[in-house]
Parts: C-alpha cells; structure tokens; sequence
C-alpha cells in the first residue's frame, strides 16, 4: 500500500500571516498536505468568528499534527485554544518559535 502524505493544520495569529504562508509553502513542497487558516482579508462579525473559530477546531481534526506559527513566542488567545483542543484529541503539535 502507498505512503499517504502527511496532513499538517497550521495555526497562529492572522497577524502572522506572511508567516503563514512560508509554512504552508515549505511545507507543500516537502510534499505535505496543508490544512491552512481562511484569509478573510477584512474586518468579521463576532458571528463570523464564532463560526470560524468552531471550522479551525473540525480542521484540527483532519490533521495528522499541527504546527504552530509563533514568531517570537507569541500566542494568542484563539492559538491557545486550538492548541487545548489540538491535545486534547491527541495531536502531535510542534512550533516554529521555542514558547
């Protein structure tokens, strides 16, 4: 049987998106599947965040691990929760900025 690639949900702050996206890039090119934050590119709605915030958690269930996006150590509070959610179902979680 053939080896699957890798599913990696990459989290962190949309403040860190261009961080993101180098992720998401070397990571796609080291063959592995990304599973990646929506860009709205616009302020959102207290609802659409709540609807956001609940798909993030359903993409954490797709992943075979998560990385974080954390330049110098920053996490906030949405990161911390999907990092709680991340253990909680056992996923592996790795960081790029020591915590």
């Amino acid at each position: 049987m053939p080896v699957l690639p890798e599913i990696v949900r990459i989290c962190g702050s949309t403040r860190f998106v261009n961080e993101m996206r180098a992720a998401n890039r070397d990571l796609t090119f080291a063959g592995v599947i990304v599973v990646a934050p929506g860009e709205a590119g616009e302020l959102i709605t207290s609802e659409q965040k709540t609807a956001l915030d609940a798909l993030h958690l359903r993409k954490i269930d797709l992943a075979d691990r998560v990385l974080v996006v954390n330049p110098g150590g920053y996490i906030g509070e949405s990161t911390k929760r999907e990092i709680a959610y991340a253990q909680a179902t056992g996923k592996s979680i790795s960081f790029t900025d020591p915590v």
